[in-house]
């Protein structure tokens, strides 16, 4: 079993809701824009990358990384780099093929960034084939599944108003859901009265800050969720700023969740070592499997649970983030988005199934997912 054939997409798909926060967009003729208090760019699609890994016995296997912005970067690095490394290679031993491939940039950010992101589509799609080859759904694969179907919570309520995000959560209550994050940093009295107004619904609340706050305003907030009971604070603090995260989570009853901007377990380790963190939360479109599960054995040493993010990613990454979740003995629920999980099932051949508080796990070999490629290119 050799792999024949490496096949790339940039993926830019439209969607109707407004989880994108296209509404509120500036008029620009700039692909990506802000959304203040939050930094990072934003595209007004639904953007991945897909990869493609074909044998030649014609078996295929399926990859997708995060990549919501410049999807061409990723796909550039898998092309260039990667492929070559691959064409030949027998898909099935994944994690020397993962050393192999992760060292091609040693000394150039091999771990990191884009290249990163570019290993994880192509690891989710190695685990793919593996799966297939063995006959058995990934999770098996990777020592069997603590939980099925896998608990989920719902991620954001993109509505304008608090009366309105506290209706949308009694919906989604009514729907089975019972524990659900708010993507505020929006200043400590605002954040407090939108978690107050939904907290009222009976739901479970943790709240997502975006790196927005100091470290004198993110004590101030934490604070007041502790006297609350809230579930999780959520990306308090700048990214790369591990010392006031420490003394955050040192201070506060409230666990301190952070993960989604790292991509391999030497950066959980330093945060785990020095209990910056409560919850770790990588993203499998970031880290892959193989990195996924070496991080979730590092955070196990330190008996830190791991919930893993999900972001905007579709199907592929989405059926991958499931397999890891179900693996992960430590793990309270998925990151579950309703705006984008149309637009994740529209690239399959059969939707994944699920909803707001849990996903049956699939049970085909491999991810248990196909793409349709003409919906890769629709909308463009």
């Amino acid at each position: 079993m050799k792999i024949v054939d490496v096949a790339t997409w940039a993926v830019k798909l439209r969607g109707e809701d407004v989880y994108l926060g296209a509404a509120t967009r500036e008029a620009s003729d700039r692909p990506y824009y802000q959304r203040p208090p939050w930094r990072s760019l934003y595209s007004d699609r639904y953007e991945t990358m897909i990869v493609r890994l074909t044998c030649d016995d014609g078996t295929v296997g399926w990859g997708e990384c995060l990549a919501p912005v410049g999807p061409e970067v990723a796909q550039a690095i898998v092309d260039r780099l990667l492929a070559p490394v691959l064409l030949g290679a027998d898909p099935r031993p994944v994690r020397p093929l993962w050393s192999r491939l992760s060292g091609l940039m040693r000394e150039r950010g091999h771990l990191g960034g884009h290249q990163a992101d570019a290993l994880a589509a192509v690891d989710i799609a190695l685990w793919d084939l593996a799966g297939k080859a063995a006959g058995l759904p990934v999770y098996a694969l990777l020592g069997g599944a603590f939980r099925d179907p896998v608990p989920t919570y719902v991620s954001g309520l993109p509505v304008p108003d608090d009366a309105a995000r506290a209706e949308l959560a009694r919906n989604w209550f009514a729907q089975g859901a019972t524990h659900v994050k708010l993507h505020l940093g929006h200043g400590v009295e605002r954040d407090l009265a939108t978690y107050d107004a939904v907290a009222a619904t009976g739901m479970r609340v943790a709240v997502d800050a975006h790196w927005a706050y100091d470290l004198s305003d993110a004590l101030r907030l934490g604070r007041a969720l502790d006297e609350r009971g809230a579930w999780f604070l959520e990306a308090p603090l700048a990214p790369e700023d591990l010392e006031a995260h420490r003394e955050l989570a040192a201070a506060l009853i409230t666990p301190v969740a952070v993960g989604e901007a790292m991509r391999h377990r030497y950066e959980f380790r330093q945060w785990l070592q020095t209990r910056a963190l409560d919850l770790a939360q990588p993203d499998i479109g970031r880290t892959g499997i193989t990195e996924a599960m070496a991080i979730a054995e590092v955070a196990a040493a330190f008996h830190v649970p791991v919930a893993p993010h999900h972001s905007v990613g579709l199907g592929v990454v989405l059926a991958a983030g499931l397999h890891v979740a179900a693996a992960i003995e430590a793990m309270p629920a998925f990151e579950f988005q309703p705006g984008p999980f149309p637009v994740a099932n529209r690239i399959l051949t059969a939707p994944l199934a699920g909803g707001p508080g849990s996903f049956p796990l699939p049970t085909a070999p491999g991810l248990g997912v196909d793409v349709d490629i003409t919906a890769l290119v629709e909308d463009q």
